[in-house]
């Protein structure tokens, strides 16, 4: 193929390496090494959230290497840069999960103020840990400059009495540890096994959901999202997707030309087919809203009402994403999922083809049970559910892949932190058919939204996982199972409804007929909310200070700025 040739009088990085008054500039390109020809060049940046923070990061940097050379290679001069993340993993089940969902909002602002004040031309961009990917997807979106985004892979499954482990069973393994059904040295012996190599978590988790996000929507390579991070074919993808950043910006195909809102659509559909993540319908607002598409979470939800679920996937289901990748990966998902009319074919991706054309090389794979073709689902609707009604005027979800109770009725026991719920359930101090509402943990009353993963696996491990139901303003790990009820909006933080409930109401949720509901009456709700008062956090200044001042609801996504229909320019036109 021909390396293409670039005028440099309409990209941005001529701001800082053409004409005499640039002399400045370029001395210090000439000082890491580069030659006359290489700063004459575009020069892309290839940001990856390397760090030695967890496994999910660990395996990035080598990955970076590999897109750099195709860029390289395809007349670009790559310049490396990396960003933050914080791992769910280690941040959950105290203060530090606050940091978290601030993390995306931190990633996508560091790139984006990292490429304007260098002015790069194009983009490649590689993550691990879960709010890193859409952090990357919305800061392509926001600068607008030719982009390919690429998941850095998940970790192979532990091997633990002769099953398939992962991260979730050492939480569950917590609460089996507290109902005194596993003593401490099997516990021990689980978790020294349960993460054995580079990589996210294995089960269709955030991370794993939001990589095959990037595939529907066609912001990364056909078959990238698949193969775990310990496999060399990772460093063959990342080095094609160097040269397709290079093959996108000769031909001019910006992100938000590839993320329309058919490409979101096809992006939710995945997510519920796959019984993904319930971060999905928070993930996929935020994304649009740098494109400046309008598409909140009921939007999302229904899409997820219309998706049969056909991956047989952890945590609902049986297998991790190794098995996935082994079974064909995202190609035989989507391939299914556009045979049967549930995707559209028509977006342009990434390839410069349609996602139609990209699927045409693939065929469905019958030698596998990992997943289902779309006409023979395990069941006929998505595997998140979302819920309205009287306690969430604006909307909540529910992942129900995997459950077998879709509804339940009960009196509510109300915490107001995710701590207090927590000690509540290791002290098995809860009735069955009680519903637990975990509020103020939303994203200005946290701040910060925190995952209830330890609390939701402490019950799981306790074994009582169907007897109660748990329902918060928070947010859920993708790991979680059971009925269990996030995002609920307006949040309690702003007066929304279930910062009014108080011990003993009546509370009803029904996934199949998508309700959630209090059985209070509107003149009793308005009494309560007369005498409700706003609360205060521990966090009066710092970046969660900052952050709880200017961030959104979470029906659209918890985004902290006007989004892309209130600029005024566009970066990559500067």
């Amino acid at each position: 193929m021909d390396t293409p040739t670039f005028d440099k009088r309409k990209l941005p990085s001529r701001h800082v390496t053409e004409g005499p008054e640039r002399a400045p500039h370029r001395s210090y390109y000439y000082a890491m090494g580069l030659g006359d020809e290489e700063i004459h060049r575009p020069l892309v940046g290839v940001v990856t959230t390397w760090n030695e923070a967890a496994p999910c990061n660990i395996a990035l940097s080598r990955q970076a290497q590999a897109a750099k050379a195709g860029v390289a290679g395809s007349g670009g001069t790559p310049r490396e840069f990396t960003t933050i993340t914080v791992t769910d993993g280690i941040a959950m089940g105290h203060q530090g999960m606050k940091s978290s969902l601030v993390s995306r909002e931190v990633i996508a602002d560091s790139v984006e103020l990292t490429v304007r004040g260098h002015c790069y031309d194009a983009l490649v961009g590689i993550a691990g840990c879960d709010k890193s990917l859409p952090g990357l997807m919305m800061a392509m979106l926001r600068l607008n400059v030719p982009s390919v985004f690429m998941y850095g892979g998940s970790i192979l499954p532990g091997r633990f009495q002769n099953r398939d482990v992962t991260v979730v069973d050492v939480f569950e393994a917590v609460g089996r540890h507290s109902a005194g059904t596993m003593d401490e040295d099997e516990l021990t012996a689980l978790e020294c096994v349960a993460c054995p190599s580079a990589g996210s978590c294995g089960g269709q988790f955030t991370a794993n959901t939001m990589a095959c996000v990037s595939e529907a929507m066609g912001l990364a390579l056909p078959g990238s999202a698949g193969a775990p991070a310990p496999y060399e074919s990772r460093d063959a993808f990342a080095h094609a997707s160097g040269e397709a950043v290079m093959d996108l910006l000769a031909r001019g195909l910006r992100p938000r030309e590839i993320v329309t809102r058919a490409a979101l659509e096809n992006a939710a559909v995945v997510v519920a087919a796959s019984g993904g993540s319930t971060n999905g319908a928070l993930h996929l607002p935020a994304i649009a809203h740098e494109a400046g598409i309008e598409f909140d979470m009921l939007d999302v939800c229904e899409v997820f009402r219309k998706t049969p679920y056909i991956a047989d996937l952890k945590p609902g289901g049986r297998y991790v994403a190794k098995d996935m990748y082994e079974a064909g990966g995202m190609p035989v998902l989507m391939k299914t999922l556009l045979e049967n009319g549930y995707l559209n074919g028509d977006c342009v991706t990434v390839t410069g083809k349609t996602l139609a054309e990209n699927m045409a090389q693939f065929t469905f794979n019958d030698d596998q049970d990992v997943i289902r073709r779309a006409d023979k689902p395990l069941s006929p609707t998505g595997g998140v559910v979302g819920l309205t009604g009287n306690l969430a005027p604006d909307g909540a979800v529910v992942k129900v892949a995997g459950t077998k109770k879709l509804t339940h009725r009960g009196p509510a026991r109300v915490f107001d932190t995710e701590e207090a719920c927590f000690d509540a359930v290791m002290r098995r101090d809860y009735k069955p058919g009680e519903v637990l509402v975990i509020r103020y943990e939303g994203p200005k009353g946290g701040p910060g939204m925190r995952e209830m993963l330890s609390t939701t696996a402490a019950l799981s491990g306790q074994g009582v996982g169907d007897e109660l139901a748990l329902i918060t303003d928070g947010r859920f790990s993708g790991g979680t199972r059971g009925l269990c009820v996030g995002h609920v909006g307006p949040e309690a933080a702003v007066g929304g409804p279930i910062g009014l409930l108080a011990d003993g109401d009546v509370i009803v949720i029904n996934a199949d007929k998508g309700v959630l509901e209090v059985e209070l009456t509107e003149a009793e709700l308005e009494d309560r909310r007369k005498a409700w008062k706003a609360r205060t956090t521990d966090y009066q200044s710092g970046t969660l200070w900052k952050y709880a001042q200017t961030v959104g609801d979470t029906r659209h996504g918890a985004v902290t700025h006007p989004g892309a229909r209130a600029e005024t320019h566009c970066y990559a036109d500067i």
